[in-house]
């Protein structure tokens, strides 16, 4: 997720800077930057954004986790935040942001890190409630845009005419603009009795994500419907969701630790080669 973090931000680089040339008439904090009278010294910003990639290798690899792990977080949520209070809100990056929120406070860097092979850790720690903690964040993100939908269309939303609109406005819009748009949208439009099957699904998708948190078989299986909703999403809509398409917003749900742990365990706790006194 760090990792994620850092790539995101070095690749989104251009486009989270580029509002020190918007006009300061535009800039509406929202979040956690809604106390701010105005747009931040333009230094702040580059130097904050320039800081993150680099905070997010430091804590991938667990070095001086302790600080760099909450500097990530802090500064990916600033940049992202900043970045949302110029206009349009973008809500594709908020798990990545409770997600690393979560993971600066945890001891996430107990099981293999820099620190670890350079024997600055002292205890054990158990993070298993960090994970679980990720867990409900994926599935109460869900949750939420379920309820939104039938908030914001009502019982309509399950006959799928408010889904063809959206689309349909969606697709056109981003040809005016000469945005990248969905090929396969004039598909569902034209085919409306697809429309209803689809609004269902992703209704239960999101409204049933809790049952993911049942059990380990259930939870797989829903993870990989809802990995398939955004493939349809991205299909039908060119909307990306690249922390959910790569499945690392599903990874708290899944036991993706066991080959890890099975690699770590050829190495030694810490790929040491031997035992240690951290997990």
């Amino acid at each position: 997720m760090s990792s994620y973090a850092a790539i995101w931000t070095a690749v989104r680089l251009p486009h989270l800077i580029d509002v020190t040339d918007f006009s300061s008439n535009r800039f509406e904090p929202v979040g956690p930057l809604a106390w701010l009278d105005g747009p931040v010294p333009s230094g702040v910003l580059v130097g904050v954004a320039l800081l993150t990639p680099p905070l997010g290798v430091a804590a991938a690899v667990g070095w001086r986790y302790r600080v760099t792990g909450p500097l990530l977080a802090a500064s990916f949520l600033f940049v992202t935040t900043y970045r949302n209070s110029w206009g349009q809100i973008f809500h594709t990056e908020n798990l990545v942001a409770i997600h690393l929120m979560l993971l600066a406070v945890a001891p996430a860097h107990h099981l293999w890190s820099v620190d670890g092979r350079l024997g600055r850790l002292k205890r054990p720690a158990d993070g298993d409630w960090a994970v679980k903690a990720m867990a409900v964040a994926t599935v109460t993100t869900y949750l939420v845009a379920g309820i939104a939908k039938i908030r914001n269309g009502g019982l309509a939303w399950f006959d799928g005419d408010v889904l063809v609109h959206q689309v349909a406005f969606d697709n056109v819009r981003k040809r005016v603009l000469g945005d990248v748009w969905s090929p396969f949208a004039e598909l569902l439009v034209a085919n409306r009795w697809l429309a209803t099957p689809a609004a269902v699904g992703s209704i239960l998708v999101e409204l049933g994500a809790p049952v993911a948190l049942v059990n380990e078989w259930v939870g797989r299986r829903w993870c990989f419907v809802a990995w398939t909703f955004h493939i349809a999403v991205l299909l039908f809509m060119a909307i990306v969701f690249p922390y959910h398409l790569l499945g690392i917003a599903l990874a708290p749900l899944l036991p993706v630790e066991r080959p890890v742990q099975r690699l770590l365990g050829r190495f030694g706790p810490a790929g040491g080669g031997g035992t240690s006194d951290y997990a």
